[in-house]
């Protein structure tokens, strides 16, 4: 059984599969937008989400890309679009599966059933040490020289990304794909910014680094200082 929320408009259709879900064992709730969603998203942590992309107050697109900056909770978009180049897009940005409509709550749940088996059996990523620094992906959590460092989801992710290669260097462009999800295209202010408030949880600068150093006109490495 798993915890399973749907973010669907459609009073009828969240109404079916809701009780279809439900028929087949799992436990379901419901959203009707996408900040509703995401609210739930964050307060409920389901096992996996049923994202359709015609919502009234965001594209689903744009909700996903939301919950990619906070969260890997495992995704499957349900959409009436099924060209080729829009599956590549959703998947691009961070869709786990698709569903096109209209489709069964037999469908649904084997899709479901798929995408968690898969999740399962993905290996956990093990905790990150580059000197004093360690990462721990399960909780979120970074601590630098015994201390916690208060660390914002996108701050995070970025520093993960960057410890997960050590010494080696990473362009703007690749973090804007990898970190950012911006797949086509972004600002490498963006980047330069982060980087900035980064170096300050550090307890570093650009012109002292510890552990991230720029390499000019290439991109940005994190070493162990010592």
């Amino acid at each position: 059984m798993a915890n399973v929320l749907i973010v669907e408009d459609d009073a009828a259709i969240r109404t079916a599969l809701i009780r279809g879900l439900r028929d087949r064992g799992h436990a379901v709730s419901s959203a009707p937008t996408a900040l509703e969603g995401l609210r739930q998203a964050m307060a409920e942590r389901p096992d996996l989400i049923v994202l359709d992309l015609g919502l009234p107050d965001l594209d689903g697109t744009e909700m996903l890309r939301m919950l990619r900056a906070v969260s890997r909770v495992p995704v499957i978009v349900a959409t009436a679009r099924d060209g080729d180049a829009e599956m590549v897009r959703l998947l691009d940005a961070g869709a786990d599966d698709y569903v096109v409509k209209p489709y069964s709550a037999a469908q649904l749940d084997a899709r479901v059933r798929a995408v968690l088996r898969r999740a399962a059996e993905s290996p956990a990523d093990p905790s990150i040490t580059v000197g004093g620094l360690r990462l721990d992906p399960r909780g979120r959590e970074a601590v630098l020289d015994g201390t916690v460092l208060d660390l914002t989801p996108r701050e995070f992710d970025l520093l993960h990304y960057l410890a997960a290669r050590p010494g080696q260097v990473v362009t703007k462009r690749e973090l804007l794909t990898e970190v950012w999800q911006a797949r086509y295209g972004g600002a490498d202010k963006t980047v330069d910014v982060h980087l900035s408030w980064l170096r300050r949880k550090l307890g570093e600068t650009a012109q002292t680094p510890r552990y991230l150093h720029t390499v000019r006109g290439v991109g940005v490495k994190l070493v162990d200082p010592s």
